[in-house]
């Protein structure tokens, strides 16, 4: 059963789902109480506003489902003696001053700027995860997750894929902020998702970092966009956002010893795949 408000998802994106017989679609508000009949075994929360653009659209809204709507799937979790993942983020790192970023990091975030709708709700998210562990013996996980990337994702969503996909297909100028230094690791929707299924499968409670290490600053990744579409468009650079975080990249060592788990698709191989769907997206 898949459960989502539509706030900033589509129905378009699980409609290759609704024909299994196992399959529900439920439109629901995870905020508020959720009865679910039957019995089920896992609870993937993935719930909340992801990009910067629907964040920022939506602050009250993101952090409400950090925090009662991360109860409330606790809560159903519990009742039904569920394993329960958190899905969280990179962000509770913040804009890091460690490099590569462990799990140890405790991270450097502004806790009343403009991102802090996020990523304080994702890091509340996961205190309240923990404190369920630990006072009801709930078996949870969280998931950290780095900038993953694929077919589905929203060309207006804000984000650096298909913002310069999308842009890069238009021949419009792509868009790099700052001096485009600033640098982020892409992780492919597929090895994302494999990760996931581990890491719920597990013994971890505390967070496993879940992303690909090979790290590339914006400026190359908008080259390698115009390489891979053909694209003759310039690059145009603008003011960067505040609070933009300068360095991103995932220590996955623990990801690799107790999961057995790394990413398995490689930049271009990925690009090329989230490109030839939004090619299709367009002529369709």
């Amino acid at each position: 059963m898949a459960v989502d408000n539509f706030l900033t998802g589509r129905r378009s994106n699980v409609s290759h789902l609704q024909s299994h017989p196992s399959f529900r679609l439920v439109e629901h508000d995870i905020t508020q109480k959720l009865s679910v009949d039957g019995r089920f075994d896992w609870v993937f929360n993935l719930a909340s506003p992801a990009s910067p653009a629907d964040y920022l659209k939506h602050p009250i809204e993101s952090l409400q489902a950090g925090s009662a709507g991360t109860k409330n799937m606790l809560d159903l979790a519990l009742e039904y003696g569920a394993r329960f993942l958190q899905a969280s983020t990179s962000e509770c790192y913040g804009d890091p001053l460690e490099h590569p970023q462990k799990e140890t990091y405790w991270g450097h975030v502004n806790p009343i700027g403009p991102r802090s709708v996020y990523d304080e709700a994702k890091r509340f998210a996961e205190a309240l995860t923990m404190a369920y562990h630990r006072e009801f013996g709930l078996a949870t996980h969280i998931a950290r997750i780095f900038n993953t990337y694929g077919p589905r994702m929203k060309l207006s969503d804000g984000r650096v894929v298909p913002t310069l996909v999308d842009q890069a297909l238009k021949g419009q100028p792509l868009t790099v902020f700052g001096d485009g230094s600033q640098t982020r690791s892409f992780c492919y929707v597929s090895d994302l998702v494999e990760g996931l299924c581990r890491l719920i499968e597990s013994d971890e409670a505390s967070p496993v970092n879940l992303g690909n290490p090979a790290e590339i600053t914006i400026l190359e990744f908008a080259r390698r966009i115009q390489a891979l579409t053909g694209s003759g468009s310039p690059i145009e650079f603008r003011p960067l956002p505040e609070d933009d975080p300068k360095q991103r990249q995932p220590e996955i060592s623990k990801a690799r010893r107790l999961l057995g788990w790394e990413p398995r698709v490689g930049l271009e191989e990925g690009l090329r795949r989230t490109i030839d769907y939004f090619k299709n997206l367009q002529s369709s």
